[in-house]
């Protein structure tokens, strides 16, 4: 093969990557960009959650802390803090609603399984039977 033709096929992969990359990265924007919209009472999906968290943060407790991170572990690195924050606002969002005065393993396993997509039930599942989780009280949850 001559070099103008190999040249001119790397350049239509180069143009094509870019392309590609920058439709992903725009993708994962524009979701971002959504959740810090106001909805109708004036605060966004974000604004809640960072409400949540800052109310229930006196009742977390280390080892409770260390279950959360443990239950993050399969969500990959880099994405890991959001996932984290996204669980715990949920998480809040249980404990405020059930007035409660200490944060219970159970609220953080539901609150776990809320705020976790449906089609990542699989890799959760398997996450809480390592850590010998009971499962039953959680089913009408994991429809």
């Amino acid at each position: 093969m001559n070099t103008p033709y190999l040249l001119s096929v790397f350049y239509q992969f180069f143009w094509v990557a870019l392309i590609g990359l920058m439709a992903i990265g725009g993708y994962f924007m524009f979701r971002k960009f959504l959740k810090s919209l106001p909805k109708a009472d004036g605060k966004s999906e974000l604004d809640w959650q960072n409400h949540y968290i800052e109310k229930t943060i006196h009742l977390w407790n280390t080892e409770q802390k260390s279950l959360l991170n443990d239950l993050v572990l399969p969500v990959p690195e880099l994405f890991r803090d959001v996932a984290k924050q996204k669980i715990a606002g949920k998480i809040g969002e249980i404990a405020l609603g059930h007035n409660a005065s200490q944060m219970t393993e159970a609220y953080i396993i539901e609150g776990y399984i809320l705020a976790t997509p449906k089609r990542d039930h699989k890799w959760l599942i398997k996450t809480l039977q390592k850590k010998n989780i009971d499962l039953k009280p959680y089913e009408h949850l994991l429809d």
